[in-house]
């Protein structure tokens, strides 16, 4: 530690005894009044005179100023405190809040009435069509380098007899070659008859002859040729009865099929009745090729 000059230190105590009033430490005592010379009284004169100087040394310390308090926090409105007393949503109410509008929207389906699909044998019959018929025959029934022509009225002319033209799209071009039949359709057919083995493959759709049709739905899929791409009109003499028998939707023969009541194989000995009662004449369909009846004169 660095040691303070001796002459510092008596400065220090001098000063600070003007200051205060009191004697220096270490000062002499003052001689007897009666013996002693006079002591000058210009130093104590100066002093008494001088102006009081605040006390800037190391052992007293002038306060700073004070700070300005703060100012007082406004009050909050109304709407402001009733949001802060407000009890919060806890969090995971809020997840359960987020997914009303799907709760809603299911809500809302739930009660909705899902609009009335038809199953009729021509609605079916479209679908079927499009799916399976419509690559080969194209979709007007225009024909094409695979498979026959079926528009304006030559699949009628092919198959006067619906049932002929189930058994054939039944059972297809190579089962009927194989039981040795060589013409399908009407033997009589006007413009000529069609073989077996001409204008591409005919695939069995029936699930008996390993397609993948239902009995329903190649009986739809023949009435859509026949009124839909063939042109038949249901309410001419010709064809209003094949109509209601077959392909309306209150055919019986549709709705015995759809209700498993019977098979095609086995309709012609269904016992099935029209909507007078009488039995529906059924050429027999059966479970194999068979050729075709001609058009009744």
């Amino acid at each position: 530690m660095t040691e303070i000059p001796e002459h510092l230190l008596k400065r220090s105590r001098e000063r600070r005894s003007q200051l205060t009033g009191t004697p220096a430490e270490g000062a002499e005592p003052a001689a007897d009044a009666a013996g002693a010379e006079p002591v000058s009284t210009v130093p104590a004169t100066t002093a008494a005179a001088a102006p009081a100087v605040p006390n800037t040394g190391p052992g007293s310390r002038v306060a700073g100023a004070a700070p300005p308090a703060a100012p007082a926090p406004k009050p909050d409105s109304p709407v402001v405190a009733a949001a802060k007393r407000r009890t919060k949503i806890p969090f995971w109410a809020m997840a359960g809040l987020s997914l009303m509008p799907l709760w809603g929207f299911m809500y809302v389906r739930a009660l909705t009435e899902p609009p009335e699909v038809a199953e009729d044998p021509l609605t079916i019959g479209a679908e079927v069509y499009a799916g399976v018929c419509s690559s080969c025959h194209l979709a007007d029934g225009a024909g094409s380098g695979s498979g026959r022509q079926l528009n304006e009225g030559e699949v009628l002319a092919t198959f006067p007899n619906i049932e002929d033209q189930i058994r054939f799209v039944s059972f297809g071009t190579q089962n009927y070659q194989n039981e040795g039949i060589d013409v399908y359709g009407d033997p009589d057919r006007e413009g000529g008859v069609h073989e077996t083995n001409s204008l591409g493959l005919m695939p069995a759709q029936s699930e008996a002859a390993g397609g993948g049709l239902t009995d329903v739905e190649i009986l739809s899929v023949v009435c859509d040729e026949r009124y839909t791409i063939g042109g038949a009109d249901p309410e001419s003499d010709e064809y209003a009865e094949e109509f209601e028998q077959w392909c309306s939707e209150e055919s019986p023969i549709f709705v015995a099929l759809e209700a498993e009541e019977t098979t095609l194989a086995e309709l012609a000995d269904a016992g099935i009745v029209n909507a007078e009662g009488s039995p529906i004449e059924i050429l027999p369909i059966g479970d194999a090729p068979a050729p075709a009846s001609p058009a009744s004169p």
